[in-house]
């Protein structure tokens, strides 16, 4: 499945901690936005990480899961965060 996923993390200390491990996952496109291709499995692991780290009180993280990226059609308007190339 592919996923796209941001996040509203309310602490420095638990942006930083979401950060590195969404990096571990998928790849950053902006500021609070990821996306990537996961399986069932890694997507239930990266879950179960996130509940270890964010305050379900004070923080947001909302997933979008997507059949395949090739129905996605993105566009975007101003400047480039990510360029797309993928270095794992």
């Amino acid at each position: 499945m592919y996923y796209i996923i941001t996040y509203d993390i309310a602490k420095p200390k638990r942006l930083v901690k979401t950060l590195k491990l969404l990096r571990q996952y998928l790849f950053w496109m902006q500021n609070s936005v990821f996306e990537g291709e996961l399986t069932e499995k890694k997507f239930a692991e990266l879950k179960m990480n996130l509940k270890k780290i964010i305050k379900k009180d004070e923080d947001s993280v909302i997933f979008y899961k997507i059949r395949t990226k090739s129905v996605v059609s993105r566009s975007i308007l101003g400047i480039t965060k990510n360029d797309d190339i993928y270095i794992l």
